[in-house]
């Protein structure tokens, strides 16, 4: 097959993203399919005349992909480098490139590419992608309804509630809401301005910090507990996972440098519970209209209460990241689990 593997973008996820989509591009190429890395917003400005010839080129695009750094990307610079310091979304032959493929692999994290916008603008171009449609991908990256549908769906999730940068009132009481609290960007992803705060001070801080990224937040209860994440592929949870920082709890810099956090999976916990979380896994994502595969992320605590915290509908992709972990231990091998949601994004919507 032709694919064009999407990645990159504006996202504060954009170095996770063109890491993900790397790995998914190399083992489709070893898989023998003609798979070319692209950055969605970067585009590829001197393109052959003939653009099928991208799909052979030897290098496979791979030459953009970086490793992740601790800090999150300079989305300005990235901005500054393209040539026609355009503001649209779509680079150079990105949209050619993606009409001519039999599918776009996204392997976008946050932003647009995980909103459901960009799904959106190809189902009206007729481009076949791979991932859940546009409103589930709409609905699961708002984190405040996300809430409010688990809660209607009797999903277990913490507490909280959603706090715009111009409220009148964003003071902590009015949220009806005790220290210690959550405080997180309504739409972000891979913990970026995510904050545990224990005071007063804390609290007025995180939401300077995480109003830079959005002009909405949540704010909900803290609970301690066990991180997991549990993945979803052609209708059957996967193993869950359990997550265990070495230090503080799973935000940027642990999700993504060696040796910050210890994986476990199967994650060692009793079978009554690794049940309950893989039906609230496969509650969610039905609840939030998505389909072919993601992501719940959760945490239990020493009661034993299952909190579901969201849904990520493009979770990350690299050979080490959580998803492809929990596929390995159901027996699915990296390499087929990228063939697999192409085949069920394909079933989904492309096949009748």
């Amino acid at each position: 097959m032709k694919i064009i593997v999407l990645a990159g973008g504006l996202s504060t996820e954009r170095d996770v993203s063109l890491s993900s989509a790397a790995g998914i591009c190399r083992t489709l190429t070893e898989k023998g399919h003609n798979a070319f890395l692209l950055d969605v917003f970067l585009g590829l400005k001197d393109a052959p005349e003939n653009l099928e010839e991208v799909f052979t080129l030897p290098g496979h695009g791979l030459e953009i992909a970086g490793n992740i750094k601790t800090d999150e990307p300079d989305l300005e610079a990235v901005k500054a480098s393209r040539p026609d310091q355009s503001d649209c979304f779509l680079g150079p032959n990105v949209i050619e490139l993606c009409r001519l493929a039999d599918i776009t692999f996204l392997g976008l994290h946050g932003g647009e590419g995980e909103n459901g916008k960009l799904q959106a603008t190809f189902d009206l171009l007729g481009i076949r992608y791979t991932g859940p449609d546009s409103l589930g991908c709409a609905i699961a990256m708002d984190k405040g309804f996300t809430k409010q549908v688990f809660l209607q769906s009797g999903i277990d999730t913490p507490a909280g509630v959603c706090l715009h940068k111009n409220a009148a009132d964003r003071s902590l009481s009015s949220t009806n809401l005790a220290l210690p609290v959550v405080v997180k960007p309504c739409s972000g992803g891979s913990s970026i301005g995510v904050y545990i705060v224990n005071t007063q001070s804390e609290y007025e801080e995180a939401l300077n910090n995480s109003f830079r990224y959005e002009d909405e937040v949540v704010i909900e209860e803290y609970i301690k507990g066990r991180e997991f994440a549990c993945g979803v592929i052609d209708g059957q949870a996967l193993p869950p996972i359990e997550i265990i920082p070495r230090t503080g709890f799973f935000d940027y810099a642990n999700k993504y440098q060696a040796d910050a956090t210890l994986e476990v999976c199967p994650a060692d916990i009793p079978e009554d519970v690794e049940h309950r979380m893989k039906e609230l896994t496969l509650k969610a994502f039905h609840a939030l209209k998505l389909n072919v595969y993601s992501r719940a992320d959760f945490l239990l605590d020493e009661k034993g209460n299952l909190y579901c915290l969201e849904m990520n509908t493009l979770p990350g992709m690299t050979a080490a990241s959580l998803l492809p972990k929990e596929a390995k231990t159901a027996g699915i091998e990296y390499g087929d689990l990228c063939e697999l949601i192409i085949q069920k994004s394909l079933e989904a919507r492309y096949t009748k």
